[in-house]
């Protein structure tokens, strides 16, 4: 039993010793996004190659020429970014600042979430 406590005191402080060091090894986070010129109101539907929801009002659409658009809602979307899915209905060839974007609730077929309305498009690019 003796050993056992050792042991334990062993255990505990060589995880508190690398609990220090975690941050050494933690990964830092991606640049930060900076503007490559000034907001557009409407980017082309057949240009959108892929979106990343960065959390609930803030969504990138990558482009073709690898290039990205920043829409920052004017308002929050409720568990825009927990579910980090959304659909978008539009009849023309593009999607503007003034179309409505709809959450996809994951795990629930059929079931969506908040309406919200999407803000200017602004290019970014990485530092």
């Amino acid at each position: 039993m003796r050993r056992e406590v050792i042991f334990s005191a062993v255990f505990v402080a060589g995880m508190m010793g690398l609990m220090g060091l975690m941050p050494a090894f933690a990964k830092s986070p991606p640049p930060s996004p900076v503007a490559t010129g000034p907001a557009v109101d409407c980017i082309s539907l057949r240009t959108i190659r892929s979106t990343t929801v960065i959390d609930n009002r803030t969504i990138d659409f990558h482009v073709s020429g690898r290039k990205a658009y920043r829409n920052t809602l004017p308002f929050q979307c409720p568990q825009l970014g927990y579910n980090q899915a959304f659909g978008y209905a539009t009849s023309q060839s593009q999607l503007c600042s003034l179309d409505i974007i709809t959450v996809i609730v994951q795990g629930s077929p059929g079931l969506q979430g908040a309406s919200c309305g999407l803000g200017r498009f602004t290019p970014i690019g990485r530092r």
